[in-house]
């Protein structure tokens, strides 16, 4: 039995522990569970065969109470492929306490969640070591972080530089020696000088060094594989280069003991067979920074020191400096150091880079701004609101980072079959190896040596474990650069999915905020001298509707005059007198209760109430002035985002509480395929598990606090980026910019994402798969092919080089919607 102990939070009294036992209780192979109140510590013993720390944390959040559990980001140095991959992960698992464990070849990072109360980063370190791997603490947050990380880069870059370079300086000079003796025309010219003894003598000389320095690296790793019983790609090289190297020893000190014409030196093909790994190694090295260009970008756009206003002065003061309330002033052309709000002055301020948006964003006194965004020409003074990890550019880094580290469901299945893959190979060479000494022609050791050798090297898995995650991080990193966040790398295969969007119509499909939009003028009256008045008459009412008038006279530049009187009419509307005038402003009822003929009007206000808006009439001194419409409209590029989804093969649905013919009449005016009307907030979810039912793969857009359990329940939940946090929490993927044009660009992004990690699989299993029987000589029957060992290794390298470069290729896909820059609404 394993006893697992770990803190819980949230117990209260001796009803809580009780809880809390009966639940560790019923974990399957569980006994003498036992809960402290006052420690606040719960223990339990566990079968391991049937269960384990992370059982016991489920069964224990699940009755609502929260294990306390760390997760910790580290740097693992060694990892070639996906068998290493698996191995980090298996030696992590194992250690008491780790309840989850990830790792990621193209970022060569594991994500650990454990038990602080069992184990700590120093005995996960020790199981890393003991895996055959270096541990490396991932660099904190910021700058500085991300410069120690690029540094450890830049030198595992040089270092592999160097020794390519050392290797070719070797193997250059003993491939042209081996392969010279060997042509007919210089063969004799060779043995005038040397005889053929020493010539192998001079070819040990120089291969030595390219084995014990260049290739020490595969000796270190491989032989750490083995002893765990775990080979992987380090093994395949050690074994098939040194069985080259050993053949050929053998061969030079007691040529004896090889069958007659059998005795033959293949120092060469070792030699190669390491640089030309260590040359694939460097190219994917380089590769694989490029994938994480986004990130770099990003941590770019941090500030590194802020101007404040301190002890009465302006200071300068490092970023990290800042805290919540200091005054920072912001002068033109400069990047904005922190979040905060602005308390003087006014600018525009270039967002691109956070939201995709391309028009400029007045920013004045109460509005938000963004670190890293770019100030205009214009200076300002803002309140520091959140710095460092809280600012809104660390969590896009970090999200973009926690996306870039996790695995969608088509990897979990690569990782169980490179788990296999490796020593199935093995047995396979060792089956080729048996034929040919079977049934080979002569000289048979010859053959079955040079066949069992390549098949050891061709089926390298490294193009394996690079399939997903390069994708994944350069996929990610460029729906950063579009304004689209990813929270998790399964979040693009859902996304890819989907068959149906249902947007949420209210702050989603529309800006959220009611605007005039009709204002037809009756009689002779001259339009700005009504608008003005009707804007008075309203200036006192808090509605919505009131409100939206009042801010369109604002805007065309008009000054209301003095309200003298003001009276409403529940249910009709309201009657005021202004600069001497008689306005009442209502609906259809309340100008018919004041005597007054429609006529005309009545028809323009039922088409206006057709189109989704809702229609009010102004009367100036008993007479019928004006005709006013209202509504919510559809954000800007609404109908062509919505086309373009149809593009894409998807089903468009609205969710409203609205009534039907409203709802009925804003998707008719965009082109929404369905409607689901009269949903009240806490039926949003239940709507999208019932599409679900009828089999559909559903994405939910919404940006409200009521649209969480929606977006949760979803296939893929899309945040609008400018709505509320806990909306944004709650999404899978999020739209920094409110513009509708992210959806189409999250799912064509999502699309190619998948489609490039399905190629790479094909690629790379295909590769494998087809060469091996190459490599083991099963077409030299017919038609005389064997491969050699040499080609075998630089094959196995080229594998690799092309996953990456057909995942890189997706850093070239643009946005199919850019953003329209009018769509984003204003936090205060």
């Amino acid at each position: 039995m394993n006893h697992v102990t770990f803190r819980v939070e949230g117990m209260t009294c001796a009803s809580c522990v009780a809880r809390v036992e009966k639940a560790l209780a019923r974990v399957p192979g569980a006994a003498g569970a036992a809960v402290n109140l006052s420690t606040e510590k719960a223990g339990v013993d566990l079968d391991p065969a049937k269960a384990g720390a992370a059982e016991a944390v489920a069964a224990v959040r699940k009755m609502g109470y929260t294990p306390v559990v760390e997760t910790l980001e580290m740097g693992i140095g060694g990892m070639t492929c996906a068998s290493c991959v698996a191995r980090v992960e298996k030696a992590l698992a194992k250690v008491p306490g780790v309840i989850a464990a990830g790792v990621n070849l193209a970022t060569e990072k594991a994500t650990v969640s454990f038990l602080p109360d069992m184990t700590g980063p120093e005995r996960l370190d020790e199981a890393v070591r003991k895996a055959g791997y270096e541990p490396q603490r991932a660099a904190a947050g910021g700058p500085a972080g991300e410069d120690r990380e690029q540094a450890a880069r830049n030198a595992e870059i040089a270092e592999l530089r160097r020794s390519v370079f050392f290797a070719a300086a070797f193997t250059v000079p003993l491939v042209a020696i081996a392969m010279a003796r060997h042509l007919p025309a210089l063969h004799m010219v060779f043995m005038e000088v040397l005889p053929e003894t020493a010539w192998g003598w001079i070819e040990l000389a120089l291969t030595m060094p390219v084995m014990l320095y260049a290739g020490r690296r595969f000796y270190r790793s491989g032989w750490a594989e083995l002893r765990h019983l775990s080979p992987g790609m380090n093994s395949l090289v050690m074994i098939g280069s040194n069985a080259a190297l050993l053949y050929s020893l053998l061969a030079l000190l007691a040529p004896g003991l090889f069958p007659a014409g059998t005795a033959t030196y293949y120092f060469e093909a070792a030699a190669v067979i390491v640089t030309l790994i260590l040359v694939g190694r460097y190219l994917e090295a380089v590769a694989k920074g490029r994938t994480s260009a986004a990130i770099k970008k990003l941590m770019q756009l941090q500030a590194k020191t802020a101007r404040v206003r301190r002890d009465g002065g302006e200071i300068e003061i490092a970023i990290d400096a800042v805290v919540p309330g200091d005054v920072v002033l912001v002068r033109p052309g400069e990047r904005i150091p922190v979040d905060g709000r602005v308390i003087e002055g006014a600018s525009f301020v270039d967002e691109s880079m956070i939201t995709g948006e391309p028009v400029p964003a007045d920013k004045r006194a109460g509005d938000e701004v963004v670190g890293g965004t770019v100030n205009g020409n214009g200076a300002f003074a803002f309140a520091a609101t959140r710095v460092g990890a809280d600012t809104v550019l660390a969590r896009i880094i970090k999200l973009v980072e926690d996306a870039q580290s996790g695995k969608p469901p088509i990897q979990r299945v690569a990782d169980r079959i490179a788990a296999v893959f490796v020593p199935v190979v093995m047995v396979i060479a060792a089956v080729t190896f048996g034929i040919w000494m079977a049934f080979g022609p002569e000289p048979t050791l010859s053959f079955a040596f040079v066949a069992t050798v390549s098949v050891l090297l061709i089926a390298c898995p490294c193009a394996m474990g690079l399939a997903t995650p390069t994708a994944i991080m350069v996929g990610t990193g460029k729906g950063a650069e579009m304004g689209v966040l990813i929270r998790q790398g399964a979040a693009l295969e859902s996304l890819a999915g989907i068959d149906t969007v249902i947007l949420d119509k209210t702050g989603t499909l529309t800006l959220g905020r009611p605007t005039l939009t009709d204002f037809r003028l009756i009689g002779d009256d001259d339009e700005a001298t009504v608008l003005a008045l009707i804007a008075a008459a309203e200036a006192g009412s808090e509605h919505p509707i009131a409100q939206a008038i009042v801010k369109a006279a604002k805007a065309r530049g008009l000054v209301p005059p003095a309200v003298e009187t003001f009276v409403a009419e529940p249910g009709y509307g309201i009657e005021a007198t202004v600069a001497g005038r008689r306005v009442q402003v209502g609906a259809d009822r309340y100008m018919t209760k004041l005597g007054l003929d429609l006529g005309q009007a009545g028809e323009t206000a039922a088409r206006l109430a057709a189109e989704a808006k809702t229609p009010l009439y102004a009367a100036i001194d008993g007479r019928l002035a004006a005709v006013v419409a209202v509504a919510d409209p559809v954000k800007p590029g609404g109908a062509e985002a919505i086309a373009a989804l149809h593009g894409l093969g998807l089903t468009v649905a609205m969710l409203t509480g609205d009534n039907r013919r409203t709802a009925e009449a804003v998707a008719t005016a965009v082109g929404i395929d369905r409607v689901l009307a009269e949903v009240l907030p806490d039926q949003k979810a239940a709507e999208v598990k019932r599409l679900q039912g009828e089999g559909r793969k559903v994405a939910f857009v919404g940006d409200g606090i009521n649209d969480a359990p929606a977006l949760a329940q979803a296939d893929a939940g899309i945040a609008i980026g400018t709505g509320t946090d806990i909306a944004i929490e709650a999404g899978d993927v999020i739209l920094m910019a409110g513009d509708l044009g992210g959806i189409v660009n999250a799912v064509m992004l999502a699309r190619r994402t998948l489609s490039t990690i399905r190629g790479n699989f094909v690629w790379a299993y295909a590769y494998n798969v087809a060469l091996i029987p190459l490599a083991a000589g099963a077409f030299y029957p017919v038609f005389g092919l064997l491969l050699n060992p040499m080609l075998a290794a630089g094959a196995m390298s080229l594998s690799s080089l092309f996953v990456l470069g057909n995942s890189l290729r997706l850093r070239r896909v643009r946005p199919m919607l850019a953003p329209t820059g009018a769509a984003t609404v204003s936090r205060h």
